[in-house]
């Protein structure tokens, strides 16, 4: 039976060579975007390289949680349809605002970068224990190491300030992460965290060197902050998909979960606040109450 692979935010930069590695792997790969047009681009460039199973685009605007429902439903049918286990699921959706923005009535980054891929996992869980083993790859950053850790509400306290309020996201979802692990623990289905590092991709185009982005005190020191940040996306999307590559496809991770594979595509130390089951429950509440799995 073929293994298969659902990569979000699949289209283009990152997402786009997780793609390619998977089915390079023998994965058949379903890409998952917005534009109907960058969908179309990406299967044929995935089928230029002769993979063993076709690719197919799927449209979904992630950014959408009632789309994102619809996506779950879709691809849960398809594949109880076909008898077919769901083996990868890589959540490679992200995002970062210069300007504070809503989607639905709720803060965009912490749509996009936690709550979309929360509710997209939770959704699949039973199509993805169906096809066990099976792994979950949620694609993490760095930028957690400058989020506020309280999750009492979506929103922190304080002001807007897009790559912190990106990174408190990412950090959400790694606790998140780790947390789905343990609650899996046995059941087949491995999840695993993957820091790309950094790539010249569409999210980073412009918007890093943009000094709204950061908090006032390191808007002191932009200049460094600034070339920091310019050395830290300036390295090939392919380079960043690795640790992606590597989480959904090494047989050496079997029988593993909850790990966090660096830049380097091996193990690192998770975060420490991701650990800590206080921010577990906090993040949990969240999700539940905004992007609730099961509605009534």
């Amino acid at each position: 039976m073929r293994r298969t692979a659902v990569v979000t935010a699949g289209t283009a930069g990152i997402g786009l060579e997780t793609a390619l590695g998977l089915a390079a792997a023998g994965f058949a790969v379903t890409v998952v975007g917005r534009d109907v047009a960058r969908g179309a681009r990406a299967v044929d460039r995935i089928g230029a390289t002769a993979p063993a199973h076709a690719a197919r685009f799927l449209r979904a605007d992630l950014g959408s949680l009632d789309e994102v429902r619809s996506l779950a439903d879709r691809l849960a049918a398809d594949h109880a349809a076909r008898g077919e286990p769901l083996t990868v699921l890589v959540n490679n959706i992200g995002a970062m605002f210069a300007e504070r923005r809503d989607l639905d009535g709720v803060e965009a980054s912490f749509v996009v970068n936690h709550l979309s891929p929360y509710l997209l996992t939770e959704l699949l869980l039973p199509t993805l224990t169906a096809g066990a083993p099976s792994r979950v790859v949620n694609v993490t950053s760095a930028a957690v190491g400058v989020a506020r850790r309280v999750f009492d509400a979506v929103e922190p306290p304080g002001g807007y300030y897009g790559f912190h309020w990106y990174g408190r996201a990412k950090l959400a979802n790694l606790a998140y992460t780790l947390d789905l692990a343990a609650r899996l623990d046995g059941t087949g289905v491995a999840v695993f965290a993957a820091d790309p590092g950094g790539a010249a991709t569409d999210m980073t185009s412009g918007r890093m060197s943009d000094p709204r982005i950061v908090s006032p005190g390191l808007r002191l020191l932009w200049p460094l902050v600034r070339r920091r940040f310019e050395r830290s996306t300036s390295g090939p999307a392919a380079a960043a998909a690795r640790s992606s590559i590597v989480a959904a496809t090494d047989e050496a991770l079997a029988g593993r979960t909850g790990v966090v594979l660096g830049p380097g595509a091996r193990p690192v130390a998770p975060f420490r606040a991701a650990t800590d089951p206080r921010v577990a429950r906090a993040v949990r509440r969240l999700g539940e109450r905004h992007a609730p799995p099961v509605t009534a």
